[in-house]
């Protein structure tokens, strides 16, 4: 566990670049993050972000821990777990297409939670990706892999918080410039729509 300094340092620009790339870019996560920042504002939204780093640091300690072996071993529980998230995303999806503007929604229309989205985390094959490649590759063998798993845990955090909340800013900007309720029922129907097309990624 006590791996030197020198062994971890070359981790740490990789590791970093990995993690702004899995968390900078589209997925299911972001454009959630995009419908609610235009929808419900930025501090709205905040749970919601929260909930997404916290779920897929628990994810990526499950696989440094192990889990991940369990798929090897029983592929089919893979097969279920595409079926359930895939499910979960496209109710998520016709949730944020049949979206009333905020303005006429009259406080019922309320933002993911943060448990809701940790928890979406175990269904989101992005998230699985990422952890399952990182952990493969950004974790070193013998006394150093639990030092250099935290690292990379560390690394994550730091990375996908300033990342994931990028695009939920940039969702509302977007809600500033919506400013009728067609505009807004456009809106949400493309972003429904961009949701419902990550489950490609569930499905291939």
């Amino acid at each position: 566990m006590n791996a030197p300094f020198s062994e971890l340092l070359p981790l740490i620009g990789p590791a970093s670049v990995f993690a702004f790339t899995m968390t900078a870019t589209p997925g299911p996560n972001n454009m959630m993050l995009t419908a609610s920042g235009a929808n419900f504002g930025f501090r709205r939204t905040l749970p919601h972000i929260f909930g997404v780093v916290i779920g897929c640091l628990v994810l990526l300690a499950a696989v440094a821990l192990g889990l991940g072996a369990v798929f090897e071993q029983w592929p089919q529980l893979q097969t279920v777990l595409k079926v359930i998230g895939g499910a979960y995303l496209l109710w998520l999806a016709w949730k944020i297409a049949s979206a009333p503007p905020p303005a006429a929604a009259d406080d019922q229309g309320k933002p993911l939670t943060f448990w809701q989205a940790a928890a979406f985390q175990f269904a989101n094959p992005k998230a699985w990706i990422m952890s399952i490649s990182g952990v493969a590759s950004f974790t070193l063998a013998g006394d150093a892999f639990v030092a250099s798993a935290l690292l990379l845990m560390g690394l994550m955090v730091a990375v996908s918080i300033p990342s994931i909340s990028i695009w939920a800013g940039f969702g509302v900007m977007i809600g500033r410039l919506l400013t009728t309720a067609r505009h807004w029922r456009y809106f949400n129907i493309s972003m429904g729509a961009l949701t419902a097309a990550c489950v490609a990624m569930i499905v291939a």
